[in-house]
């Protein structure tokens, strides 16, 4: 499985360091891997087919051998034509496809269960038994409501005769409201019992239905469990490990479905198995973009956080990795320039690559550079994405503070923001509204999910087209009349939205020197005097 490069290499520096899995800038040896890896995708007309409608995660892992030589190997995320096993590409960490097997046979016995469950509930006596059930709960609720409304009738007619009634007439009333309140108990008591026995016809089926999934879950949860028992990893150490014991150790959790499938682990297993020295690694999309997540055929992505960060964590154990470029981001940055300050509020431009307030790694925030700037605590009342740069407003005080956020959560805020996009948009101008929701499986990544994604609407406009980097772009004014994470990114990546990425959005896009976002423009009305104000960064996008 170790490919030779159709180029001569023999010039190009070798990596001193493995690249950081999460964050990086594919390596050109990875870029002339992973053309070879597209040209071998695209000489399979069936496997293009396949990819032309649903797209594929691929990987390339250059490696030294024992004698030297530098070659590359090959993978897949998940399956390729049905199978895992494909010829170029390194096998799975552990085939469980094998029809032999006691995974497939376990899945087969599964099958066999679902089946029976369809069984029973197209059953034509299933079916009869249900709308026996709904008719006569139908029939009851039309019966009671008719008893119902005659008796509403007859007690406004006895309201209407008691004014003038005789003792006797009275009496004769009093009772004819008593049998009719017995006579709705009795009815009552024969509908209940007319439901009962329809239920009871029907719990028939769903009892055998609750049992057989009951069965299924049961046998599912230990199936999977077995399977990761099966998927063994190594380290560079030599040391190893499986699924069940890295996810426990490290989340205290059962691992999720489909762990252990990604291309990164069955690269560093084949490695590691034959004595080859990991140099470098990437991952890139290569066909059309899954439902509602953002992938563009072409580009590199870092490896996903919600499977792979574990086992990865355990499996590069014993080589030289590059730390995160995140982790100090932001102490480089000595100086913020202050674009507004009174004694109640500050505007600052955030630099890119600074995080707008403290976070597990980034070095040094903006809020904290402005409370050891300012001697007192300071509180920023909103967030830029780290790798956007702009214009951030502050808070001296808590009850500030408040009144601030209150204004960007109701979107009295008027934001202007700048973007250089990687390519021209369709239209001039317009507004995208694409509902955006959390990607679990690959944080901090967003994705559009029509199901349960929260409103997003973003207006736009271009401003000019340019040449940047040899490329064909464009500069746009995004004005964000919601306040969701990553949403003018996506906005502009999604092919429902511009269908254009950011320039340097490593998430969505292309990698570039920087994501060229700038929050140019802030619009409200200053918590305390209540004077509209508007600040205009300092800052230039290009």
């Amino acid at each position: 499985m170790l490919h030779h490069f159709d180029s001569d290499i023999s010039d190009i520096e070798l990596p001193k360091r493995f690249n950081n899995p999460y964050h990086y800038r594919p390596h050109r040896l990875c870029r002339m891997a992973a053309d070879e890896v597209r040209k071998v995708v695209e000489g399979n007309r069936e496997r293009m087919q396949e990819i032309a409608t649903a797209g594929k995660m691929f990987g390339v892992l250059v490696v030294r051998a024992q004698s030297g030589e530098v070659g590359f190997l090959a993978a897949f995320s998940g399956l390729l034509g049905g199978s895992n096993v494909q010829p170029f590409f390194v096998p799975p960490v552990y085939d469980m496809l094998h029809p032999d097997g006691y995974f497939k046979q376990g899945e087969a016995y599964i099958s066999q269960i679902n089946v029976q469950i369809d069984t029973l509930l197209g059953s034509e006596e299933y079916v009869a038994a249900m709308q026996q059930l709904n008719e006569c709960r139908a029939s009851a609720a039309a019966d009671e409501e008719a008893l119902r409304c005659s008796m509403k009738i007859a007690k406004e007619r006895r309201a209407a005769l008691r004014p003038a009634a005789t003792p006797e007439q009275l009496l004769e009333l009093e009772r004819e409201s008593q049998f009719q309140k017995a006579e709705l108990k009795r009815l009552s008591k024969r509908l209940r019992k007319s439901i009962s026995d329809a239920e009871a016809a029907v719990a028939v089926y769903d009892d055998k239905i609750k049992d057989l999934k009951e069965e299924r879950k049961r046998l599912s949860a230990e199936l999977q469990e077995w399977l990761f028992s099966r998927f063994v990893v190594y380290d560079a150490c030599g040391n190893s490990k499986n699924l069940l014991q890295i996810f426990k150790e490290q989340r205290g959790c059962l691992p999720p479905a489909g762990a252990g499938e990604c291309a990164a682990p069955k690269l560093l297993q084949y490695a590691y198995l034959n004595k080859l020295t990991p140099l470098c690694m990437a991952e890139f999309w290569i066909g059309a973009p899954p439902s509602g997540e953002l992938r563009r055929d072409g580009c590199y992505y870092g490896s996903c956080k919600g499977k792979c960060e574990p086992i990865l964590n355990f499996m590069l154990g014993g080589l030289d990795v590059e730390e995160s470029a995140l982790e100090k981001a932001g102490d480089r940055f000595e100086e913020l320039d202050i674009v507004y300050e009174d004694e109640y509020i500050l505007v600052a431009d955030k630099p890119a690559g600074m995080l707008s307030t403290p976070g597990l790694v980034g070095g040094r925030s903006v809020q904290e550079w402005l409370t050891q700037h300012c001697g007192k605590e300071i509180f920023v009342a909103h967030r830029l994405d780290m790798s956007t740069s702009g214009l951030l407003v502050a808070a001296k005080s808590k009850e500030i503070l408040k009144t601030l956020q209150r204004a960007f959560a109701t979107g009295a805020v008027e934001k202007e923001y700048n973007a250089l996009l990687d390519g021209v948009p369709a239209c001039e101008s317009g507004e995208i509204s694409l509902p955006i929701a959390p990607d679990y499986m690959n944080r901090p990544r967003c994705m559009v999910d029509y199901s349960c994604g929260k409103p997003a609407v973003t207006r736009y406009k271009l401003l000019s087209n340019v040449i940047y980097d040899g490329r064909r772009c464009s500069i746009l004014a995004l004005f964000p009349l919601t306040g969701r994470t990553h949403q003018l990114r996506v906005h502009c990546a999604h092919p429902d939205g511009l269908d254009t990425p950011i320039v340097g959005d490593e998430l969505y896009g292309r990698p570039a020197a920087r994501l060229m976002l700038h929050a140019r423009r802030l619009a409200f009305v200053h918590p305390v005097t209540g004077v509209k104000m508007e600040v205009v960064s300092r800052l230039e996008l290009l």
